[in-house]
């Protein structure tokens, strides 16, 4: 794998812990701003609206900018965000500020995303995502219990100069190992028209509706974690940033795994691992009172989540190859709808009065549909006899490569 790739996934780590640390953080967040915890909980969803806005916008913005300029920009401005956050003075100012935070992070994973697909072949795309999202899990396993750890001891600002600080280490090493680009000219110059003739296409719509199911359901029950094994499963708050760590070691294990089979058995992959979540999900709102089973739970929802992670990316690179930056861009936006979708119903079956189990019923629900839109896709891709490229067309060789993967899905 190209060291620009380990390179890419290191400075997603930065993002990451920036976009799930707020899972530890939602409750002195939501008292030193004199808010509800689902209020507080908006903030998570503000900065997946920002994702969901600005990967498409800022894709189709910079679609003729190099990319090595475009992804250091991006982080300079990322960092600044989470300046802002740091010294917000009220809600509604970190609530701007996460959303900024957010523009700059999607951009980032937009262009970032293609960058690595195109410096491998077209049958390690499923690896070479598993890379990038390595930093999420990696995020998950280190970043987000240290947000929530300085988050009880240093005050919850402190997590956020944190995180400003890795963003400049990330724009050092994005400038240092990522190749120079120039903008492709000629023929060979990006054509937004060209691009957006991904959205005309079938598949690309079942593989974005998947992702955004999966990332709603765990996302649903990720989000107020926290608050479920403090006060369901009676865990004593200082305990809640070792089992954010344990569901980052299981997002990093399913990762790892995942980006290994997904290349050979794609749609194998993608049943498996959201039927896996749909039955965890459904197991911690049967038993969210008991400890063991709630933290044993959290970890191996960490395992099956993120272990369709590279093949969800990997597909929606495959419906839509001749458009890799506003593939890649789409898929995130469609990860944070699911991210945005996920913590909003949360919150509403906790205003209702349902409690915090019935948050997991809710992630259930949502793994179970994503599930159905997979078996849709699967159906459309045998129905055509194979894949099909949207626009263009890859090489003839990496084309019978990329058939051959899918079809053994």
């Amino acid at each position: 794998m190209p060291l620009a790739v380990s390179i890419l996934g290191l400075s997603v780590f930065a993002l990451g812990t920036s976009e799930f640390m707020l899972s530890g953080l939602l409750q002195p967040i939501a008292r030193d701003m004199d808010v509800s915890i689902p209020t507080a909980g908006l903030l998570i969803s503000a900065f997946a609206i920002g994702m969901v806005v600005g990967a498409p916008l800022l894709a189709a913005a910079t679609l003729r900018l190099p990319q090595r300029t475009t992804l250091i920009a991006l982080l300079a401005v990322f960092g600044l965000g989470q300046v802002a956050g740091a010294v917000a003075p009220s809600y509604e100012v970190l609530f701007a500020s996460r959303v900024v935070s957010a523009l700059a992070c999607a951009g980032f994973w937009a262009v970032g995303a293609a960058v690595a697909v195109s410096l491998v072949p077209v049958n390690a795309r499923a690896r070479a995502m598993a890379m990038m999202i390595g930093g999420l899990s990696i995020a998950n396993v280190v970043g987000v219990p240290a947000g929530a750890l300085l988050g009880q001891h240093a005050g919850w600002r402190a997590a956020f100069w944190a995180v400003a600080g890795l963003s400049a280490l990330g724009l050092v090493g994005v400038f240092a190992f990522v190749p120079r680009t120039e903008a492709r000219s000629g023929q060979d110059r990006p054509r937004l028209r060209t691009e957006l003739a991904i959205y005309r296409d079938g598949q690309v719509w079942l593989a974005l509706a998947t992702t955004a199911l999966s990332g709603g359901a765990v996302f649903c029950l990720f989000s107020y974690l926290a608050p479920l094994l403090t006060d369901v499963a009676g865990m004593d708050e200082g305990w809640v940033p070792t089992v954010l760590a344990l569901f980052g070691v299981g997002a990093l294990v399913g990762t790892a795994v995942g980006g290994r089979i997904a290349d050979a058995h794609l749609f194998g992959t993608l049943y498996g691992g959201i039927t896996a979540s749909t039955l965890v999900l459904t197991a911690l709102a049967l038993t969210a009172h008991h400890v063991v089973a709630a933290v044993t739970l959290a970890l191996l929802l960490g395992v099956t989540a993120f272990f369709t992670a590279p093949a969800l990316n990997a597909r929606m690179f495959n419906v839509a190859n001749a458009a890799p930056t506003l593939a890649g861009a789409t898929n995130t936006s469609a990860f944070n709808i699911g991210n945005t979708l996920g913590p909003w119903l949360g919150g509403l079956v906790i205003d209702a009065g349902w409690g915090y189990p019935a948050v997991a019923w809710t992630g259930a629900a949502l793994a179970a549909a994503a599930i159905g839109m997979t078996a849709a896709a699967s159906r459309l891709h045998h129905a055509r006899g194979g894949s099909r490229v949207v626009t263009g067309s890859a090489a003839p060789e990496q084309q019978e490569r990329h058939d051959a993967v899918e079809q053994a899905g």
